[in-house]
């Protein structure tokens, strides 16, 4: 096994560690986490505001901003310390393991190459029976898992 992918697997641990912690179960609140954390504090918009040497009108465009999607990372980082709180920013895989996108990239290849091999040998009337293209699939699964391709992540 390379450096390489002794790095990989740690990297997919700890992504997949950090997936199954509470961060995984946090759903964004409609009105966003500024303003939600904000009331909670009994903060009004303009308190925060002079916090960060920003108006009250700043304040509330960045409310704004994260209810709709467009706030910036640097602008989140900046209005959680103003609220005393820490910003934390995470992508996560939806299953809780990184491994499952990987698998499910590599049966979709494996996928798409058995069933053009198989296009070409029903051509040549030498087409394989439903169970022995899906235990090719499998197999091929299994190998591009272990030892993927550089066009791995690439669309068929």
């Amino acid at each position: 096994m390379s450096v390489k992918d002794i790095a990989r697997k740690q990297m997919l641990s700890r992504i997949n560690k950090s997936a199954m912690d509470s961060a995984r179960q946090l759903q964004t609140p409609k009105e966003g986490w500024i303003a939600l954390v904000r009331n909670a504090l009994g903060m009004s918009g303009a308190q925060l505001g002079k916090r960060l040497s920003l108006s009250r009108g700043r304040i509330s465009q960045a409310e704004k901003a994260e209810a709709e999607g467009g706030v910036t990372l640097r602008s989140m980082h900046e209005l959680a310390e103003g609220l005393g709180c820490r910003f934390v920013y995470a992508i996560i895989p939806e299953s809780g393991n990184l491994n499952d996108v990987v698998e499910a990239q590599a049966r979709k290849k494996a996928t798409a190459l058995v069933k053009r091999a198989a296009t070409h040998m029903a051509l040549e009337k030498q087409s394989l029976r439903d169970e022995q293209n899906k235990a090719e699939i499998e197999r091929l699964t299994r190998e591009l898992i272990q030892n993927p391709p550089s066009n791995f992540w690439e669309v068929e």
